[in-house]
């Protein structure tokens, strides 16, 4: 009998040793758990790392860790211990309801046996692997829960005990530190990278790169400083009405540069008429039907204005696959700041490039009276010397030259004058004038007649000219010179454009074999219904060397 009590003794004690150097295992090895789950400050690695060495200290077959977002759901779900094909059959991740629910809004561990068997269980969506033992543990940053470890199916076909519980609580708060790491590590290194993106922006508007590679920049930066898939950049169109995508980076349809989607219809038309940032964590649940971002498979995205209102300039649209984080909202601070300093930065530019243009027309100004209170002068002056002197030459051959010389002078100055006009006239960047699309009509025709006809232009035909005259009159000198050339057999052609005294006058003159009754009529006819339309007229005459001249004279 003292032998058999002896015995038993020493086994207990063999048990009770085996039991201390497996609690002594576990402490290693969770010891170890939580070095590794600290080694990374990237957050994604840093969450599957944590779900990883939950289910290693555990034996549980199966893990996972719901990150909660606002209004108590799950906005991440990450799981362990699945195949891809197990992954493809599952219908919808869990959203956040019935027992995991429960964990999300009493933040306590959980630790059941039979899953089905608790009052709050809501069922596993269609395709998901089936499973009974249950283990819970909410991961805390600081005060704030930011998601839960949720543990199955103990290998063994055992149940998850007080040590495991106690085991995965030691791990959650060593991930709570860990997720707190990469958070301030990941906010540090955007702060860094913003305040190089909005330097670099800044720079680059200012020293005069091209608007849309400056845009282009924009939105890289924006992309890389909060890890977004994709950036836009949407601009208003001239009427105000549609939002076109400037530029695109990132993930996503190219065709989509370019499209123009209405203001009153889609989410960015939301921020651009009332200058608010929106964020939502799953574009796939916007109520606007058409929207191209829940088309392209986008989930979690955030769109700021480029400006405050009413002065907005744009909208700046970041997008995250479906599946990842949201943005958080230290992300849609700091990317409103930047679409802020971005849209300043865009509006000095412009500041910049007025500056600039006035300088120009400053310029120009100056030399056009330079021109007029100088050059012309001294011509005008030359001109009257020598009519005075007309009368005293004697000789008929010298008399001729100097009054040739008078005519070169008078015409000399109407071509300053009419270089002092379009000195004055302004010089859009959207395209040329009046008085360039006139030199590019008579130009043009220069290679089917044979010899370029001559040009004269006086008065300030770009500043007084309206759109409609304008359109009128290039048809009827685009009509008139057809004529020209296909009538006329011209040796020498001239056109004279004046704008004088609130009229426009447009003159063509050939010395060609002139037209017959006939041809005047029906030739004249579109040419006097554009006249009369403006409250003008037209005439087709033969002057007396011969030829032919059009006159076509409108108010303005």
């Amino acid at each position: 009998m003292p032998q058999m009590r002896l015995d038993e003794l020493l086994s207990e004690l063999q048990m009770r040793l085996n039991a201390v150097l497996a609690t002594r295992d576990r402490v290693h090895t969770l010891l170890e758990a939580v070095v590794s789950v600290g080694s990374d400050l990237d957050l994604e690695t840093v969450l599957r790392r944590i779900v990883e060495t939950a289910t290693t200290l555990v034996d549980a077959s199966y893990g996972a860790l719901g990150v909660v977002g606002q209004e108590n759901t799950l906005v991440q779900f990450i799981p362990v211990g699945l195949s891809e094909e197990e992954i493809a059959r599952i219908e919808h991740w869990p959203h956040g309801l019935g027992l995991l629910g429960l964990l999300i809004k009493d933040a306590r561990p959980l630790r059941l046996a039979r899953i089905s068997e608790h009052p709050e269980s809501y069922g596993f969506p269609p395709g998901h692997p089936p499973m009974g033992t249950f283990l819970g543990v909410p991961v805390r940053v600081r005060d704030e829960v930011f998601g839960n470890l949720y543990l199955t199916e103990k290998r063994g076909g055992g149940e998850f005990d007080e040590e495991d519980e106690a085991i995965v609580i030691a791990l959650a708060t060593a991930a709570g530190v860990a997720v707190e790491n990469a958070r301030l590590y990941e906010e540090t290194r955007r702060r860094e990278t913003w305040l190089q993106a909005s330097s670099e922006v800044t720079t680059s508007l200012l020293s005069g790169a091209d608007r849309r590679q400056v845009l282009s920049l924009l939105a890289a930066r924006a992309r890389e400083m909060s890890d977004a898939d994709l950036v836009q950049v949407l601009l208003p169109d001239a009427s105000g009405k549609s939002l076109i995508v400037e530029v695109m980076d990132g993930e996503g349809a190219p065709e989509l540069v370019g499209t123009a989607f209405d203001v009153s219809a889609t989410l960015a038309g939301d921020v651009f008429t009332q200058g608010e940032p929106v964020s939502d964590a799953d574009m796939q649940s916007v109520p606007y039907p058409k929207s191209p971002l829940a088309r392209l498979g986008y989930g979690p995205g955030v769109m700021v204005p480029l400006g405050a209102a009413p002065a907005v300039r744009g909208v700046l649209v970041l997008a995250k696959r479906t599946g990842r984080l949201p943005f958080s909202g230290g992300n849609e601070q700091m990317l409103q700041s930047f679409a802020g300093q971005a849209a300043i930065a865009l509006e000095l530019a412009e500041a910049r490039r007025d500056a600039e243009r006035l300088g120009l027309l400053e310029d120009r100004d100056r030399i056009a009276k330079d021109l007029h209170d100088v050059i012309i002068q001294r011509l005008f002056a030359t001109a009257m010397t020598l009519m005075s002197t007309i009368r005293l030459v004697e000789r008929p051959e010298a008399a001729k030259r100097v009054q040739h010389a008078i005519d070169e002078l008078d015409e000399t100055i109407r071509q300053i004058r009419s270089t002092i006009f379009a000195l004055q006239g302004p010089r859009e960047e959207a395209g040329p004038g009046l008085r360039g699309r006139i030199v590019e009509l008579v130009e043009g025709v220069g290679a089917h007649l044979g010899f370029m006809p001559g040009l004269l232009m006086e008065g300030q035909i770009d500043t007084l000219v309206p759109d409609s005259v304008a359109e009128h009159l290039l048809a009827v000198l685009r009509e008139a010179l057809s004529n020209v050339v296909r009538h006329s057999r011209a040796g020498r052609a001239e056109v004279a454009v004046e704008v004088a005294g609130g009229e426009l006058t447009l003159t063509v003159t050939d010395d060609g074999v002139g037209v017959g009754e006939a041809r005047r009529r029906s030739g004249l006819r579109n040419i006097e219904e554009r006249a009369a339309r403006l409250g003008g007229t037209a005439s087709l005459e033969s002057p007396e060397g011969g030829g032919t001249r059009l006159r076509w004279h409108v108010p303005v």
